[in-house]
């Protein structure tokens, strides 16, 4: 089984002091920056473009068709700017590569810049996590200091500065126009569209927004070429990807494979579902994504595969949850989340998130009334597509796949808490001697 993984991303991880330039440079790093400074910067997009490279961040647009769209006639100055704010509940793929291989992203945002035909960069990394912030900074001064960024890099002609910038820790940051928000001073908040950053973007100039796995992924395309990136993967979701593990499975952590890969072969990598239990739901891309049940174990993640079952490939947060799971409870945790990051500028989703909560406690409670499920429905057809951003249509994705797959739940919530139907305490991944009256 081991042999389906494909290390190209990840290959360093292990590698002794990884995250400095020494470390980089011994495995081939900056060699695929060398080599597109001799390319055309539209010969560097059309590489990107002919491999098939789609958005890691959870849309999974066409990358180099994102780049094609910034306009080349345009005065201002254009801009890249990378998502690094993974708050996705669930995903862990982004924040451990800038930790370990920090330099595989500067490399990316050196190259990607240079194609588009920017000179200032900025990377946007989640506040909570200052050891990465600082991971980063420390890694773009490595690179600066040789020659690989500032004026006149390696002699082509080409300069570029990137920023390192920390966010607040705020959830709609992760939503792109949000972010330009926060990265000019003001409070993240969706921005209607048109016109779209590519065009108007950070301080009303075309802007280039991906998230740090696309970014990261440049560099090896470069080096080893289009052919090499579109043997992996399928037919329209080409390439390698990072996919986090966790929940209710034996060893969580970070797999890189070739999208395409299923569940099933993830989890027998990943030692199957804790002993003793089975599958009952998965996200396939963070609890934003509809929840997908067993029967779709032998299905492609990736993003066509997930279309055809009704959800999304997202950002690969693969969370598992065996029998012993409320999916009452579950769902009722993630909507929780969402009205808690709701940035509060659309109105359905402001005061739509906060009804579901309400409705939701009452069938976690055994309170709810006949008729309740219909009207949460009732409730989600109201919110979904009825605003700035994706985050009210995440928080009606989880809602009705959850009935969708386990109605009878809900439905035993007109009568019997959910805590009473499945334990609580059964569900913790881990348990502590019962003397400290916790679990994990």
């Amino acid at each position: 089984m081991t042999d389906i993984l494909t290390p190209v991303l990840t290959k360093n991880w292990g590698d002794k002091k990884s995250w400095t330039l020494p470390a980089y440079e011994r495995t081939g790093g900056y060699n695929a920056l060398r080599k597109a400074l001799t390319m055309t910067p539209d010969g560097v997009t059309t590489a990107v473009k002919d491999s098939g490279l789609r958005g890691r961040g959870g849309a999974g647009f066409p990358t180099g068709m994102k780049w094609s769209f910034v306009p080349k006639d345009n005065p201002n100055p254009k801009y890249l700017v990378v998502n690094g704010d993974e708050s996705e509940p669930g995903t862990c793929k982004d924040i451990p590569l800038m930790l370990a291989s920090p330099h595989t992203l500067v490399e990316g945002v050196i190259i990607s810049s240079y194609a588009i035909g920017v000179h200032t960069a900025f990377i946007y990394i989640r506040g909570e996590v200052l050891h990465v912030v600082r991971r980063v900074q420390q890694a773009v001064a490595e690179a600066r200091e040789a020659g690989y960024l500032g004026t006149d890099i390696l002699g082509s002609g080409f300069d570029l500065e990137i920023i390192v910038h920390a966010g607040a820790g705020a959830y709609i940051c992760g939503e792109e126009t949000a972010l330009l928000d926060s990265l000019e001073g003001r409070r993240g908040q969706p921005r209607l569209r048109p016109p779209f950053p590519a065009v108007a973007g950070l301080y009303a100039s075309p802007t280039v927004i991906n998230n740090v796995e696309s970014i990261a992924s440049v560099p090896s395309i470069i080096d080893r070429g289009t052919e090499w990136f579109g043997s992996m993967g399928t037919e329209k979701s080409k390439g390698f990807t990072i996919y986090s593990l966790s929940g209710h499975v034996a060893n969580p952590g970070q797999f890189e494979a070739p999208l395409g890969i299923t569940l099933r072969q993830l989890l027998e990598l990943a030692g199957g579902v804790r002993e003793g239990h089975q599958l009952k739901f998965f996200t396939p891309g963070g609890s934003s994504t509809p929840i997908l049940t067993e029967e779709h174990l032998d299905l492609p993640l990736d993003y066509e595969g997930m279309a055809g079952a009704g959800s999304m490939l997202g950002t690969k947060a693969l969370q598992i949850f065996d029998e012993t799971t409320s999916v009452v409870r579950t769902t009722l945790r993630w909507v929780e989340f969402y009205k808690h990051e709701s940035c509060g500028k659309c109105t359905p989703c402001r005061e739509g998130t906060w009804w579901l909560v309400q409705m939701l406690r009452d069938f976690e409670a055994g309170t709810a009334k006949q008729g309740d499920i219909e009207k949460m429905l009732d409730l989600c057809d109201n919110i979904g597509g009825r605003s700035f951003c994706a985050l009210a249509d995440g928080a009606v994705a989880c809602v009705t796949s959850a009935v969708k797959y386990f109605r009878s739940e809900f439905e035993a919530g007109y009568r019997t808490p959910a805590w009473e139907l499945l334990p609580y305490e059964l569900s913790a991944r881990f348990s502590v001697p019962a003397t400290t009256g916790a679990y994990v």
